[in-house]
């Protein structure tokens, strides 16, 4: 507005005014000031000063051009057709100035844009991992468990039931108390090797029991799969692999649809288990006080990926107290036999 005032602010004109319908017209100067149309007698005495802003034309595109300011057509100027520069000039302020004003109804829809926006923006981005979050941290212990109990039975329809032989039920229990785990479950197939459910349950594969002569080796799997489950918990990684509405609906009733438990049973049985940190992994084993050695050289027969679970497993050179007494271990090599 500034750089249009002052490119117009020398002009001056003649025209004819007239304060009211009863007074004759008399010639007067016009001249712009600041925001106003000043109009002056000859003697350079203001007679009178419009706004710019409120200043209305009676004939758009006809001459001479008369004004008169807004809410008083009584009041006019005439400027005559040789005075286009000054016609030009008025023209071209009062745009300027319609521009500079502010558009309240503009700045509201503005204001009621950004705001949806950063409602929706909130509701995309931000709800879903809140409401995933609020699910993990409260859902009780005992809808866990029946959610992990659903997966199971999912994952037998492809397995095959649990291997359940009766003299080898003790040593399962052995191996959950010594590892820290509610339950452990010897699947026939299925999982690649292990799978930690919500509310404590680990699935191992039999060949973790049948193949290894060292307890050892499965109680490392299970120490694995609580380290994962302190890096993520299994709740956690199912409302991850399903969507929004699983989370809603466990907040709302407490349990998944059939069609949430086959999405997650088939994703989580193709795709490898999550990686764990060396570090994590060691931390783990140091808790339980079970050597990392033998899960390790299970995982990789050369030791050359896993060193570091060889090289600082936290029992190396310490008595190790046996995990289970040997016939309970064979009992549990069994435990697929019936």
């Amino acid at each position: 507005m500034k750089t249009a005032f002052k490119k117009y602010q020398r002009i001056e004109a003649t025209g004819l005014w007239r304060p009211s319908p009863d007074d004759q017209r008399r010639e007067v100067v016009v001249s712009i000031g600041e925001a106003t149309l000043t109009i002056s007698d000859f003697n350079d005495r203001p007679l009178t000063h419009w706004s710019l802003a409120a200043l209305e034309r009676q004939n758009p595109g006809a001459y001479p051009a008369i004004f008169n300011p807004d809410g008083d057509p009584g009041e006019t100027l005439e400027l005559d057709q040789s005075e286009t520069t000054m016609i030009d000039a008025i023209d071209k302020l009062q745009r300027a100035i319609d521009r500079a004003r502010p558009r309240p109804g503009r700045l509201r829809w503005a204001s009621v844009g950004g705001v949806s926006a950063a409602v929706a923006a909130l509701l995309l981005f931000w709800l879903p991992g809140a409401l995933q979050s609020h699910v993990v941290n409260v859902l009780p212990q005992v809808k866990r468990q029946e959610i992990g109990e659903a997966i199971l039975q999912r994952i037998e329809r492809v397995s095959g039931r649990a291997c359940n032989a009766r003299d080898a039920q003790a040593s399962l229990r052995m191996l959950a108390q010594r590892t820290g785990v509610r339950r452990v479950v010897i699947l026939p197939a299925g999982v690649q090797e292990s799978l930690g459910l919500p509310g404590g349950t680990v699935l191992l594969n039999r060949a973790l029991v049948e193949d290894f002569e060292d307890p050892a080796v499965a109680a490392g799997y299970i120490i694995a799969e609580r380290a994962r489950a302190a890096q993520q918990d299994p709740l956690d990684e199912l409302l991850d692999r399903t969507s929004i509405a699983a989370a809603f609906r466990l907040l709302t009733t407490g349990e998944p649809t059939p069609a949430q438990v086959d999405a997650y049973t088939e994703q989580v049985l193709a795709d490898p288990r999550p990686e764990v940190s060396e570090d994590a992994l060691l931390q783990a084993f140091a808790q339980a006080r079970l050597p990392s050695t033998p899960y390790a050289y299970a995982r990789d027969i050369t030791g050359e990926t896993v060193l570091p679970l060889i090289e600082a497993d936290p029992m190396a050179g310490q008595p190790l107290d046996p995990l289970m007494p040997d016939r309970d271990w064979v009992r549990l090599q069994n435990i697929c036999s019936d």
